[in-house]
């Protein structure tokens, strides 16, 4: 298994490149195809405008989206003008309520998205529903990269958070090319059930799993000595040098995650490595 088709998403023509530098770089390693979709988003606000004010306003914003999509396209194809991977650039105007499904649309037919970590300075509020598509509604994994980071073309360490959960496996799964990549992978249980089906011997399947598939791998059981579990994986990830970490998403429902948070929203909003999760 390898990723052969690789998406990532662009909104604006300009900003941080890290997301588009890495997916070309991956597509590169794996002799694959890079599609990147370039969308203009009209945030016109059904209901919220005036009756006489409603069609200039909404005709200025849908230009505005028809200029911004131009010149994003514009800005990736000059970008991947010289560039030596096979590619295509697609674009898109979609009002923002609409995003996921067109993003679902060319996601469900990816290997992997790359994407920019959603939260944080200078991210729009189209960047969160376009990865929850991806994750939701085509079942796509999604690597999430900091600003400025870069995944290694052989992962020295690769954290792997387990939970037992359909989640974790399914990133698990998901992420086999670049676990089989790495030196060593070191899968992270947090406070394990004392009474769960793998009570006895916490990761040890999961472990067994891998090894078959050629993953060299270790188990570390730890404690959740900060508040949140997120906190405990960052700091295992800074403490073991990891340049990967492993998740499943949304374990609970989006929107409690997004009232209440949870570890991977807090994941996205906090993480220093890039994260790849799957639901």
């Amino acid at each position: 298994m390898t990723y052969k088709t690789i998406l990532t998403v662009r909104t604006q023509a300009e900003g941080d490149t890290t997301a588009l530098d890495q997916a070309e770089a991956l597509v590169r390693r794996n002799s694959g195809h890079l599609d990147v979709l370039c969308l203009g988003v009209d945030r016109t606000r059904v209901g919220y405008y005036d009756g006489g004010a409603s069609a200039v306003v909404i005709q200025t914003l849908l230009e505005r989206a028809r200029e911004e999509v131009k010149a994003t396209e514009a800005a990736v194809s000059e970008r991947l003008r010289t560039s030596e991977v096979p590619h295509a650039v697609f674009t898109a105007i979609t009002p923002l309520g609409d995003i996921s499904r067109v993003t679902a649309h060319h996601a469900r037919f990816s290997d992997l998205m790359v994407m920019d970590k959603p939260y944080g300075p200078n991210k729009g509020p189209e960047i969160e529903p376009i990865v929850e598509a991806a994750l939701f509604d085509a079942r796509t994994p999604v690597l999430v990269l900091p600003d400025g980071t870069a995944l290694p073309e052989t992962p020295g360490t690769v954290l792997v958070a387990w939970d037992e959960s359909i989640q974790a496996l399914a990133a698990v799964r998901k992420s086999l090319p670049l676990l089989q990549s790495a030196g060593l992978v070191r899968i992270a249980v947090i406070d394990p059930p004392q009474h769960g089906i793998e009570r006895s011997d916490p990761g040890g399947m999961l472990a067994q799993m891998l090894s078959r598939h050629g993953v060299n791998c270790e188990i570390d059981v730890l404690s959740k000595t900060l508040p949140r579990t997120s906190d405990v994986l960052s700091r295992h990830a800074q403490d073991t040098g990891a340049d990967l970490i492993v998740m499943g998403a949304y374990g609970h429902s989006r929107f409690r995650e997004s009232i209440l948070g949870g570890t991977t929203r807090n994941m996205l909003e906090h993480a220093s490595v890039p994260v790849l999760m799957a639901h």
